[in-house]
């Protein structure tokens, strides 16, 4: 696959912009209260991998985030991160919670390395490599899920424990994930209108509700880049490739053409492996068929084993 068109690429430059990061944040967590603003956002390193030591014991752990900034905040700041996700995922409590532990590891590896220097007071600080006062900022993460279906994995940690009785879950302690779903966003109004161009129109399309999206767009043209993002997040290659081509705006109703002519494209395909299939069954050579329909073996070869009873 080209890299200007792998999903995680193409989020990971839209979120980028302050804009955008900031709006997401205030509409999604806040519940539309600006708390952050775009100037007071600053890129920090995604890169939060660490090391794990316990006495003798030593781990390594790799993990790189997809987008992380960090906002001033009175006179501190607090970390910010998205991660995206194109399928659903029943680890991502748990993932996510990593993710944030290792940033905060990543901070306390910090202050001991600067506290080792100093003298230090009491056994206290001597064991812990830190001072009474020392304090960590706050990790706030936003998974952001971009898949056509409804999330129907867990939200919690809790969610993927068994089942716990009363007494263990009055004193677990849970960890929930700030999770935002593309197809059930309707509930949200944002507003960076590019954000909300971007939301709207993806969920629209997954809706299959093109005539209320050409109403809608009719007069107006769409940053190519936001058909990109449409694009990536509907599987659209049609909507893709316009997006990749232009680089002025487009036209959201032509777009649409293109993706509903990709739609009958899929659907005349489709009838001809149904077709393959009838015909392969009855004793036909698969190869010989495949030519006759115009069809790539390797795809009647696929079809065949993923329908196979």
């Amino acid at each position: 696959m080209n890299d200007k068109t792998k999903a995680d690429i193409i989020f990971k430059d839209f979120w980028r912009e302050n804009e955008r990061f900031a709006d997401l944040f205030n509409t999604v967590v806040f519940k539309g209260k600006e708390v952050i603003r775009p100037e007071m956002l600053q890129e920090m390193d995604t890169d939060v991998s660490g090391v794990i030591e316990f006495k003798q014991y030593k781990e390594t752990i790799a993990r790189t985030r997809d987008v992380v900034k960090k906002s001033a905040y009175g006179i501190e700041f607090v970390v910010l991160g998205i991660e995206s996700q194109k399928s659903i995922h029943y680890a991502m409590p748990l993932r996510t919670m990593i993710y944030d532990a290792l940033g905060y590891l990543k901070e306390y590896q910090d202050i001991t390395r600067k506290r080792k220097k100093e003298k230090k007071e009491t056994q206290e600080e001597f064991l812990s490599n830190m001072r009474k006062e020392d304090r960590l900022h706050p990790i706030i993460t936003i998974v952001i899920y971009y898949g056509e279906t409804l999330w129907d994995g867990p939200f919690s940690l809790g969610d993927m424990m068994i089942e716990m009785p009363q007494e263990i879950k009055d004193i677990f302690i849970d960890y929930r994930m700030n999770l935002l779903q593309v197809r059930d966003s309707s509930q949200y109004i944002f507003q960076n209108e590019d954000v909300q161009t971007v939301f709207e129109i993806s969920r629209e399309i997954f809706e299959e509700q093109f005539d209320k999206i050409k109403e809608q767009y009719r007069n107006r043209d769409i940053k190519s880049e936001l058909l990109t993002v449409i694009g990536k997040i509907t599987d659209s290659k049609a909507i893709i490739k316009q997006g990749l081509e232009s680089k002025e705006g487009v036209n959201m109703c032509k777009a649409l053409e293109n993706l509903e002519n990709q739609g009958k494209q899929k659907g005349i395909e489709e009838g001809k492996l149904e077709a393959a299939k009838v015909m392969i069954e009855n004793g036909m050579d698969l190869e010989f068929v495949a030519e006759k329909l115009n069809l790539k073996k390797e795809l009647v070869e696929n079809f065949m084993k993923n329908t196979k009873k």
